[in-house]
């Protein structure tokens, strides 16, 4: 494990003050203090850091109840505006938030699976970015950074996606060809770390630090956070769940192996299981997998035969493969989520629950808990423009405490030079 730094340091105690602030949405320096764990003279530093750069600003002064006033802080939602991309096999969804991540404008294209030539892509993502910022109204000049999710393997210190499996993407420089499209700053990542950071922030891990984000679409896999902290592994690739065995020597997995989870939990899997339920049903007519899905839920409220037996054979697939998980990690919550899920999720967990007993230690059972994610919104998209915060963050430098270096900052961060910052 490489050794952490004084800058890694300050980095997780900045970030720590920043969940806290999204948690509580507006607090003093004495209430961040205490939900962080972090001494009030780091958070005093950490405050003054961020508002010399325009990212926090005061939300009024209260009574300390003896002494002078307190100032209450808040994230500055005018500051900017970040940009979130997910990029998936079968669309390109775009979210544009302000600072405080509320989203202000969307945009969405389908995309063919055979729409994969990278400069053709990054196009299409210029273009659909075009259409939310048109949305959000606003100018392109407020947008700070953008973090853009691409599936398989992503390497984000270089900028590269390793592996993408449907698109027969190997070593392709993506970061690059996307700021150039652009015109912003670019931090990739794999869709898995991107969950997982929407739940560390704004879901279950909030509340506990053991987590596994389960995500159901296309493809299917695992964000993990072990001991409040996100799990890359040594090479970006912690999570890929969906190609760990379910079925030995089962159905041919888009990876190249054979009877991997996505092959049975990914909606081509859920296919072919509907193939061998009933090969003449009407659902099988498309190849369009959202469609899929949808006529999935709609055949479930109508008490279509197939569909329920569809569900109890994939609900089936999940327990185990949920077991597997459960057991190998350990977690207080496995949250749920994607867009499958969101179609056709209480249902699925409804049947996976019937059986995730016989799959789990006891232990293991009596400690986690099982559901959909309260992450509102793309959780993709969230967590990728989170992690544009960050680059926005390091992009801007942390201010020191001399005059010189406070007006570098802000000049780096476009604000200007003389603007006086709020006391205590």
């Amino acid at each position: 494990m490489p050794k952490r730094t004084s800058k890694d340091i300050r980095n997780e105690s900045r970030f720590a003050l920043l969940r806290g602030l999204y948690s509580l949405r507006t607090a003093t320096r004495q209430e961040l203090a205490a939900t962080t764990g972090l001494s009030f003279a780091t958070i005093s530093n950490i405050v003054g850091e961020l508002i010399e750069v325009g990212v926090l600003v005061e939300a009024g002064r209260e009574d300390s109840g003896g002494g002078r006033p307190v100032t209450r802080l808040k994230i500055s939602p005018e500051r900017g505006a970040l940009v979130g991309v997910d990029i998936a096999e079968t669309y390109i969804h775009v979210d544009i938030y302000d600072l405080s991540l509320g989203v202000i404008g969307k945009a969405e294209s389908g995309l063919a699976i055979e729409e994969n030539e990278p400069a053709a892509l990054v196009r299409r993502v210029a273009g659909v970015l075009d259409e939310a910022v048109a949305a959000a109204g606003i100018s392109r000049e407020r947008l700070l950074r953008a973090g853009v999710s691409l599936p398989g393997q992503v390497d984000p210190q270089r900028g590269v996606s390793v592996f993408a499996p449907n698109w027969d993407w190997h070593e392709v420089h993506i970061q690059a060809l996307l700021s150039d499209a652009i015109g912003l700053p670019v931090d990739v990542d794999n869709p898995l770390r991107a969950i997982a950071i929407s739940e560390l922030w704004f879901g279950a891990g909030r509340l506990v630090n053991n987590v596994a984000t389960v995500n159901l679409g296309t493809g299917v896999g695992a964000g993990l956070a072990i001991d409040g902290e996100l799990v890359r592994g040594a090479s970006n690739t912690a999570g890929e769940w969906g190609h760990t065995t379910l079925v030995f020597g089962g159905r041919l997995c888009r990876c190249g192996r054979h009877g991997c989870v996505e092959a049975y939990l990914g909606v081509p899997g859920l296919q072919q299981t509907m193939a061998e339920v009933n090969a003449g049903h009407d659902l099988l007519t498309s190849d369009r997998q959202r469609e899929f899905v949808s006529d999935v839920a709609k055949g479930l409220a109508d008490g279509d035969p197939d569909c329920v037996e569809l569900l109890e054979v994939t609900g089936r697939y999940f327990a185990a493969a949920l077991g597997n998980l459960i057991n190998f990690i350990n977690p207080d919550h496995v949250s749920v989520l994607g867009w499958t899920a969101a179609s056709i999720g209480p249902e699925l967990l409804q049947v996976a629950q019937k059986y995730l007993p016989q799959e789990v230690l006891p232990s293991a059972g009596e400690a986690v808990r099982v559901g959909l994610s309260a992450v509102v919104g793309n959780a993709v998209t969230l967590g990728m423009a989170t992690l544009a915060l960050e680059g926005f963050l390091e992009q801007v430098g942390v201010p020191s405490r001399g005059p010189g270096a406070r007006i570098a900052a802000r000049k780096r961060a476009g604000l200007p030079a003389n603007q006086t910052a709020g006391a205590e």
